[in-house]
């Protein structure tokens, strides 16, 4: 029998926040929530669209929003609401499509981080989104999310190869970026231990799509949305030729 499983994210899932424990979520939930209360959205409903396995979600809700996480693989989702009941937090969690997500109303803010947005594959793709951000927004709501650069692709991830050995999983990480198309292609090899203390091989392959930033600005008008500001990551600094991660707030604006 191959022990060899394709499907995105069925590997990775299981070892994503091992793999992950050296982001500083705290310190990027201090600064997406500094964004908030810029804009007066200190309480309420805040959606996490692309929530992966909850870390944010979770902080955000301790933080003291009603907290909604959207994704679309159930691994991820399976893990954040384990993750969920072991802190006893009041989160509702969705297995949707960030290109077609419902909700049951509409919320104060939408959060979108950890480059969730690269994972769309088109502009089209984005501009979708945007107007579904716009459509599910309080009046005056504000829709936060990041972006890898191109430069980042271009320069730091594009044709490289990152990999990494713990006692219970590793992983290999090739990278293709594509200039013409504006697509990173990484390959993931994860070796993951399993319960008879064998090692299970999973092969994945991932896109992120690098999108020019001022096409984004344009995409965010194009959605009937507002632009408001951009930012070199985590700070309230103006983009630099060399940011490998921006911050974008659109506001909403008239249905």
């Amino acid at each position: 029998m191959d022990d060899t499983i394709h499907r995105s994210y069925e590997g990775f899932a299981y070892v994503y926040d091992t793999f992950m424990d050296n982001v500083p979520y705290e310190e990027w939930a201090e600064y997406v929530t500094g964004i908030l209360e810029e804009y007066g959205i200190t309480d309420g409903l805040v959606l996490d669209l692309g929530c992966g396995t909850g870390s944010m979600t979770e902080l955000l809700a301790e933080k003291g929003y009603d907290m909604i996480g959207v994704d679309l693989s159930a691994d991820m989702l399976e893990i954040a609401m384990d993750k969920r009941s072991r802190k006893g937090l009041d989160i509702l969690y969705l297995q949707q499509d960030m290109r077609e997500f419902e909700l049951y109303g509409t919320v104060r803010a939408i959060v979108c981080i950890c480059d969730s947005i690269n994972y769309l594959e088109s502009e089209e793709d984005l501009l979708e989104v945007l107007r579904l951000a716009n459509n599910y927004l309080d009046p005056g709501g504000i829709f936060v999310f990041d972006l890898n650069t191109p430069y980042k692709y271009r320069e730091i991830l594009g044709d490289s190869v990152i990999a990494e050995n713990r006692e219970e999983c590793s992983f290999i990480w090739e990278n293709t970026f594509y200039e013409e198309d504006g697509v990173n292609e990484y390959d993931l090899t994860i070796f993951r231990k399993e319960e008879d203390d064998l090692y299970r091989k999973y092969e994945e392959t991932h896109f992120q799509k690098a999108f020019e930033p001022e096409r984004v600005k344009e995409l965010i008008r194009e959605a009937g949305m507002e632009f408001v500001a951009e930012y070199d990551a985590f700070t309230r600094e103006a983009p630099k030729s060399d940011s490998e991660r921006l911050y974008f707030i659109a506001r909403e604006q008239g249905k």
